[in-house]
């Protein structure tokens, strides 16, 4: 009886502590300036792997230029990554870019830059 008196008291407290170091946690906060900016910048992209082939197609709505760019990651270490070359995305334009691995594609993201 007495072992389960102890061990209900101990729950008890790992318990209080995880619920006063949950509330303790500050919470994140994104400065004014890092914010959604007045001016919104970056296309849209869509990205299509089919095997060892990627295709991303980057629509810009917006009025400023923006310069994507391919990043290809390949599952095995012998399997060259690829990174394309900034194209121009003009305002109202669509862009095409594709890449691809020998074997299985690992990972594929798009990088957006503002002209300069």
């Amino acid at each position: 009886m007495r072992l389960s008196r102890r061990t209900a008291s101990v729950s008890l407290a790992v318990a209080l502590v995880l619920t006063l170091a949950y509330e303790a946690v500050p919470l994140a906060r994104v400065p004014a300036d890092e914010r959604e900016s007045a001016d919104p910048f970056g296309a849209a992209c869509r990205i299509r792997v089919t095997g060892s082939k990627v295709t991303a197609y980057c629509h810009n709505p917006y009025p400023e230029t923006d310069r994507v760019s391919l990043h290809v990651e390949c599952v095995r270490w012998w399997d060259i990554d690829t990174d394309s070359a900034p194209v121009e995305a003009g305002p109202a334009q669509t862009v095409r870019l594709t890449g691809r691995c020998w074997k299985e594609v690992g990972d594929v993201w798009i990088s957006h830059r503002r002209e300069s």
